[in-house]
């Protein structure tokens, strides 16, 4: 085991050991450890300084010998740092979430603020947004009996506690809500804490999520034009924060947005659309090869799940079968992370589709003049007569749709390639 390490229980892919080799160049590794082990470890100090997630923060809080008063307030630790035998605990998902909350423009002064989940999240959350000056601060949970009972909350403001089914008679009033509950992480992407219909007066809205990078509660609220944001800032925020106390440094705004914006583009996908037989599966397949990514054409995905031809799907079928299943397998492979997707033509058409492309991509529009489209095996575009009023239904649909549009010229796709690689890193966290 290296000095430095992330303690959980389950931990799987976690960013962490990338977040704090990019932003201070240690050795640090994970540290799955069964419950059973837990005290022995805090016992034994091999290390120099951890951090602490899930379910370990408050076992941290209890092993510190000294422990910050901001920690002792959350009840919970997530940074342990060893000076001479003594641990002392610390708590920078505080700071974090206050980071991720000024990056996204998302203000607590004087609002009413609705925090779901009742977890060491919740906790943290509530101490960050009553010290940020909220007037109101209403937890929310399946049943009272889930946060009546936690202790040490700073209370520099009215906390309350209550039940998602009285949202909508109590709590239409809401200006900031945050979502400390796993609702809408991935593998279940498609789920949602909370209708936002129910809350005219958002002001922003916070997920603590970060995989998807943008959750189907976001994604609303940004239709409605509500600031929002998700927790990937506030992950590498609080790493930054603890890795202060590791290494007696602190880290600039700067060097924490680097950080942020190289996580994201590992964790982001690819996606190319445009009319059919524009070179989205070829440009993906190369694209893919060049960045060592997979890539999931979208028509080959509902070949492979269906065990026939697209002809022979719409044949058989119809077209608004093949939409449905086109809308299934957009669904599997928009909810991957960091790899290319070729859709069909159709597939961004239908409104459902757009926020599976969207939760983990930056999209790409190739435009390619009309008479160059591939058409053979395509059974839309089979006849070239008809592929102008197509064009003229899709192409505000694409351009509302993407991030860049690119024309595609003739001749070998490097050109479009470079371009769009160029843009990708450059510009992923736009």
């Amino acid at each position: 085991m290296s000095n430095y390490g992330l303690l959980g229980e389950k931990l799987g892919h976690s960013f962490s050991p990338t977040i704090h080799k990019q932003l201070w160049n240690c050795d640090y590794d994970l540290m799955p450890t069964p419950k059973d082990q837990v005290d022995d470890l805090f016992r034994e100090r091999n290390f120099a300084g951890i951090n602490v997630t899930i379910p370990y923060k408050q076992d941290a809080c209890r092993a510190c010998e000294q422990v910050d008063p901001k920690a002792l307030a959350i009840g919970a630790v997530n940074t342990v740092v060893n000076r001479d035998g003594v641990l002392y605990g610390y708590n920078t998902d505080y700071d974090g979430f206050l980071y991720c909350a000024r990056r996204a423009g998302v203000d607590f002064s004087d609002k009413k603020v609705l925090i779901l989940g009742s977890g060491g999240t919740s906790l943290t959350a509530r101490n960050a947004v009553a010290d940020a000056g909220a007037r109101e601060i209403v937890v929310i949970s399946r049943s009272l009996s889930a946060t009546t009972e936690q202790a040490g909350i700073t209370r520099q403001c009215s906390i309350s506690y209550d039940t998602y089914e009285n949202l909508p008679s109590r709590h239409r009033d809401a200006q900031v809500i945050v979502n400390t509950t796993p609702v809408g992480m991935y593998p279940n992407n498609y789920a949602s804490p909370v209708d936002l219909e129910f809350f005219p007066d958002l002001t922003g809205v916070i997920d603590a999520i970060y995989n998807p990078l943008t959750t189907l509660l976001v994604h609303e609220a940004k239709k409605k034009g509500i600031p929002a944001t998700n927790g990937l800032s506030m992950l590498v925020a609080q790493a930054a924060y603890a890795a202060e106390y590791f290494c007696g440094r602190a880290f600039s705004t700067d060097e924490i947005e680097k950080v942020i914006s190289s996580v994201q583009a590992e964790m982001a996908n690819i996606v190319l659309i445009g009319m059919p037989g524009c070179g989205k599966s070829t440009v993906g397949r190369k694209l893919a090869k060049r960045l060592n990514r997979e890539v999931i054409d979208v028509d080959a995905l509902i070949v492979e799940r269906e065990g026939r031809t697209i002809p022979e799907i719409f044949a058989q079928n119809g077209e608004e079968y093949f939409r449905q299943l086109e809308t299934e397998a957009a669904k599997l492979a928009g909810q991957r992370s960091g790899v290319i997707i070729a859709c069909g033509g159709g597939l961004p058409t239908r409104e459902d589709n757009h926020f599976p492309m969207l939760q983990n991509g930056r999209i790409y529009y190739l435009n390619r003049d009309l008479n160059k489209l591939a058409t053979a095996g395509r059974p839309l575009s089979a006849n070239r007569s008809d592929l102008p009023e197509m064009f003229a239904r899709r192409h505000h649909i694409y351009k509302a749709l993407c991030h860049r549009e690119f024309r595609v010229r003739e001749g070998h796709p490097i050109a479009i390639i470079n371009r769009i690689v160029e843009d990708y890193y450059e510009n992923i966290s736009d």
